[in-house]
């Protein structure tokens, strides 16, 4: 079943919408990749204190290109506890560990378990299947490492929001090919996992709502490289003939958001082929939203989906 929005966003969502609206800087699109990468970073730049946790530590594993970046958040609380590798979200071509900090400290802070937010390969410089490589490589630390620093290799759950959704999604599916590390949970907040332009919210909500249809068709062409990439099932899980197996998920989906059908349509195939599903939809939210929980706009829907995702997980891990 396609869920559908509320009429209207939620009015506290008003002053970010009109301001968005109001902007005459150039689009994300419009921008050489450093200055939209550097943007991003401006529009989500948090100057307030930090969620508080017990430690944070930077760190490099071993990744398929050399070093790749870690950031490992503690919370303080017995060990071991679920660990979450976490993805990052921004159409695979921006977004960043430091962009996600404050949520990487709030999963900690609230579910009590280990996050590791990795620094994956962006493209145009590292088209598909990079970023997907490197999140593999950091499942496979977790399963071997882990334990080293407070988790649980028997509890690990990929977790990841949009473009960080998909690559959690894609990393459950190519770990189970391969015989890999078995995750004991997806969370997958507005994931992108199939063809998008085929959906209804793709058009409803293509303009005026943060994400929009010209950035994605942007995002999708630094990502793939090559045409033939478009449908591969690693790139688009919602694409593989066969879903089973995988690890239960949780999936986020919100209302005014260009995603909100393909990820409704992968709960169906989730559920279709077997795999528990826990389906969590925000009718009045926009795209992102799952970020937004601190000034200026501190939504208490926010709040409310973090809520509800650590509920979730304590139910499917304790």
């Amino acid at each position: 079943m396609t869920p559908t929005r509320a009429p209207e966003p939620h009015p506290d969502l008003r002053p970010l919408l009109e301001m968005l609206d109001s902007q005459e800087a150039p689009a994300l699109h419009e921008l050489p990749v450093e200055e939209a990468r550097a943007a991003v970073a401006d529009m989500f730049a948090d100057d307030g204190d930090p969620i508080a946790v017990e430690s944070v530590e930077d760190r490099t594993i071993d990744g398929p290109a050399g070093d790749l970046p870690i950031r490992v958040y503690r919370p303080a609380g017995e060990t071991p506890r679920p660990t979450i590798c976490f993805f990052h979200g921004g159409g695979f071509v921006v977004g960043s560990v430091d962009g996600y900090d404050e949520t990487c400290r709030k999963l900690a802070a609230e579910t009590g378990y280990t996050v590791a937010s990795v620094e994956y390969r962006l493209a145009p410089e590292h088209p598909f299947p990079a970023a997907l490589e490197d999140c593999y490589a950091a499942l496979e630390w977790a399963g071997e490492e882990i334990e080293t620093l407070g988790g649980d290799r028997d509890r690990i759950v990929l977790m990841g929001d949009s473009a960080g959704g998909n690559l959690a999604a894609a990393t459950a599916l190519l770990s189970r090919d391969r015989g890999g590390v078995e995750p004991a949970h997806q969370l997958l907040i507005y994931p992108i996992t199939g063809d998008i332009t085929e959906t209804e919210s793709y058009e409803e909500n293509g303009e005026g709502f943060l994400l929009e249809r010209d950035t994605m068709e942007w995002f999708d062409e630094c990502y793939f490289e090559r045409e033939i990439d478009r449908g591969n099932v690693y790139a688009r899980p919602r694409l593989a003939a066969d879903l089973s197996d995988l690890p239960p998920a949780t999936v986020v989906t919100a209302g005014f958001d260009p995603l909100r059908d393909d990820g409704a349509r992968y709960v169906d195939r989730l559920e279709a082929d077997g795999v528990p599903v826990t389906h969590y939809h925000y009718d009045d939210m926009i795209h992102g939203f799952f970020e937004l929980f601190t000034e200026p706009v501190s939504l208490e829907r926010a709040q409310e989906a973090h809520e509800d995702v650590a509920r979730a997980l304590e139910r499917a891990l304790e």
